[in-house]
């Protein structure tokens, strides 16, 4: 299976008055087509700044992040732009729904944003909103929706145009225990059933479960992984037994 995204060397420092704060230290991961991975670490430790250089949401300070056999480094503001709209896909703890549009509007936002015709893509849109149970609430604005329902919206939007990597950061921070499980559960299943391809920033081993491989940081930098994850229960345990290790 090929690698979809690729980091070399990656470090980003930022300024902080006269401190200079190292918040990645040399970062080298691969990830493959089709895989599920969950990134696990404290507080400070590097993770969301790892998924936005990933998305190219920011840049790093030095080393490179390939996507799709594409350097980031080496395309311009635009071409970085394009590459966010149509390759990377994105979930976080809060929805970041448009409160005037309903969710099948929200959905094709991304499309609306690249100029495409969305009547063109109506069944893509019923097709997504039904995988993530809200076909019958297509019309609903997000006021009238849950927050589970909402990030669920949000899961619909990010595999809109059908990106090479959906990128998640905390997708259940903000949901009770059964919306977070159903969302998890619909991250796996896109990853199953459609081939999607996922990284995601989580602090709960239940959640870090579910994907094929976890991998650990601290300080900045890799420092554990584990792959080939098993039945659900056993691989909580296991994480749980790898942070207490770690004293993570």
């Amino acid at each position: 299976m090929s690698d979809i995204l690729q980091t070399s060397d990656l470090r980003k420092q930022y300024q902080m008055g006269e401190v200079t704060v190292d918040a990645l230290c040399g970062v080298d991961l691969a990830v493959r087509r089709g895989e599920f991975v969950a990134v696990m670490g404290p507080s400070g430790s590097g993770k969301s700044t790892l998924l936005h250089l990933m998305g190219g949401l920011d840049s790093p300070s030095d080393g490179e992040v390939t996507l799709a056999g594409r350097r980031l480094a080496h395309l311009d503001d635009d071409q970085i732009t394009i590459v966010r709209r149509r390759q990377v896909g994105f979930v976080f703890q809060f929805f970041n729904l448009l409160p005037t549009l309903t969710a099948a509007e929200n959905v094709a936002l991304p499309l609306l944003i690249d100029g495409k015709r969305i009547d063109r893509y109506s069944a893509r849109i019923d097709e997504l909103l039904e995988l993530v149970g809200l076909g019958q609430r297509r019309g609903h604005k997000p006021d009238q929706l849950s927050g589970g329902e909402q990030q669920r919206v949000a899961i619909a939007r990010a595999l809109v145009t059908e990106p090479d990597i959906v990128l998640a950061d905390e997708p259940t921070g903000n949901l009770d225990s059964k919306s977070g499980a159903a969302i998890l559960d619909l991250l796996r299943r896109a990853c199953d059933e459609k081939g999607q391809t996922i990284v995601m920033v989580t602090h709960d081993p239940r959640a870090a479960s579910i994907a094929d491989r976890v991998v650990f940081m601290r300080d900045g930098r890799l420092i554990r992984q584990l792959d080939n994850m098993g039945r659900q229960d056993e691989s909580v345990q296991l994480i749980m037994d790898v942070i207490a290790e770690l004293e993570l």
